[in-house]
């Protein structure tokens, strides 16, 4: 029995338009799949017998977005948006692992969807025709199985980013890899390498926040494929008392234990790679990694440069990993002066990472994690109080010492930079006469009390 999917009444009108006209329309692809889901989709793809050229005459009247034209796609422009719509389309050769040779347009929806890349996503649905599901998508949903669309060596020699998809949607909606499928994947992950840096970083972006232990592991060979730096964490053992797993293993703990943020995602995988270039073994044969935190800052840097990574989240990352090693003890003075060194978001990122850190170490002591909620619980307080973090949270600046008789230059820094340090450790009051008075006692002698004429 066909599923009653509602559509959205724009999508439901560029349907009828076509269908009116005697072409088939369907709903196409991942709209498709997350409505049988039960799941909100976040747009809508419609495929059609139409041609371009007869497309564009039916919908004349309308905004048209052409750009993908050439590919068989006209976009209609509705009050809700743009509601893309492609023509039923085979496909040639892929000589470069990732784009078609030419395509053509033909008239059977299921040569369309034949060109897909997982079951999941060959499905289509049309109010009057109903679900077209020829290879079993509803099916593998229902059972939870992430299937390759025919060959699955065939379907990721054509586009190698259809692995990188796969780890994604596995991870994602929870979809189990067939066999094959998982095998294809894992042998042919060398093909990675044709792609365009950034299609790799968009979709590693996309993957990482919903990627649990067991997809880590699952999929670490492909990662590693896409970022080598990975490899050398592979088996290594740590030698330490206070590791219970491999490095890779551990990296793969902590990186699922945390958030989903992805700035915490792409630290957690890569905070630990600087270990295998600075390990040290000591005369009993115990491993010690001195500086690893900036040897890693450095190796994410060079990471998520190659992989054309946004500079705010490249620098906000690389951060994380070169101070995962700075402790952020329970103690407020300490506290205060973290938060006005890094910031508010990045010492609750910190914080969520050394958590998973230590968690992630496998051993008896790690299971108490009471000190990390100590330091949560003064972060609330330290939040509820007169917040001084930084010189701009100090109730006068270097206009007012310089009304008192300072000489602009770096003394007067240095003397701001001393009462902020009074504040945060409440030795002194955040307040204006406060301040003032006690800048009073530190200025210089020879300071003259008078505005210099």
């Amino acid at each position: 029995m066909s599923p009653a999917i509602v559509l959205p009444p724009q999508v439901l009108d560029c349907m009828n338009a076509l269908e009116d006209r005697g072409f088939a329309a369907y709903a196409v692809g991942g709209c498709v799949r997350d409505a049988l889901r039960g799941a909100v989709p976040q747009d809508y793809d419609l495929c059609t017998a139409a041609s371009p050229e007869a497309m564009k005459a039916i919908f004349a009247g309308r905004g048209l977005v052409l750009a993908g034209e050439k590919h068989g796609t006209v976009g209609v422009v509705t009050a809700d948006g743009v509601v893309e719509i492609t023509a039923f389309r085979a496909e040639a050769a892929y000589s470069d692992h990732r784009h078609p040779d030419s395509v053509r347009f033909v008239a059977d929806p299921s040569a369309d969807l034949a060109r897909r890349d997982f079951t999941v996503n060959a499905m289509a649905y049309s109010p009057r025709r109903g679900l077209l599901d020829p290879f079993g998508g509803r099916e593998d949903l229902e059972h939870k199985r992430l299937r390759a669309v025919g060959d699955p060596a065939a379907r990721f020699q054509e586009d190698a980013l259809r692995i990188l998809r796969g780890v994604r949607f596995s991870a994602s909606l929870g979809l189990e890899p067939e066999e094959k499928t998982l095998s294809a994947m894992l042998a042919l992950r060398g093909l990675l390498d044709a792609l365009a840096r950034e299609r790799v970083f968009q979709e590693l972006d996309r993957a990482l926040p919903a990627l649990g232990l067991e997809d880590l592991l699952r999929f670490g060979p492909i990662l590693a494929a896409v970022i080598p730096e990975l490899e050398a964490t592979f088996d290594f053992d740590q030698r330490s008392p206070h590791h219970a797993y491999s490095l890779y293993e551990h990296i793969a703990r902590v990186t699922a234990a945390l958030p989903g943020d992805p700035a915490l995602r792409w630290a957690g995988l890569l905070h630990d790679t600087g270990k295998p270039p600075a390990f040290r073994a000591d005369e009993n044969g115990r491993g010690h990694f001195p500086g690893h935190a900036a040897l890693g800052a450095q190796i994410a840097e060079g990471v998520l440069t190659r992989l054309r990574a946004p500079a705010a989240l490249r620098e906000r990352v690389c951060l994380l990993i070169r101070e995962h090693m700075t402790p952020l003890p329970p103690d407020k003075k300490i506290l205060r002066r973290r938060l006005g060194r890094f910031g508010e978001e990045a010492v609750r990122q910190l914080l969520a990472l050394q958590r998973a850190d230590f968690a992630g170490k496998g051993t008896p002591e790690a299971r108490d994690l009471s000190a990390f909620d100590a330091v949560e619980a003064l972060l609330r307080q330290i939040e509820g109080e007169d917040r001084c973090f930084t010189l701009k949270d100090l109730r006068i600046n270097g206009n007012d010492l310089i009304s008192l008789g300072f000489s602009p230059g770096p003394g007067l820094g240095r003397t701001l930079d001393a009462l902020l340090n009074l504040v945060q450790d409440e030795a002194l009051e955040n307040s204006r006469g406060a301040l003032l008075a006690q800048a009073e006692k530190m200025r210089p002698k020879e300071e003259c009390p008078w505005p210099k004429s």
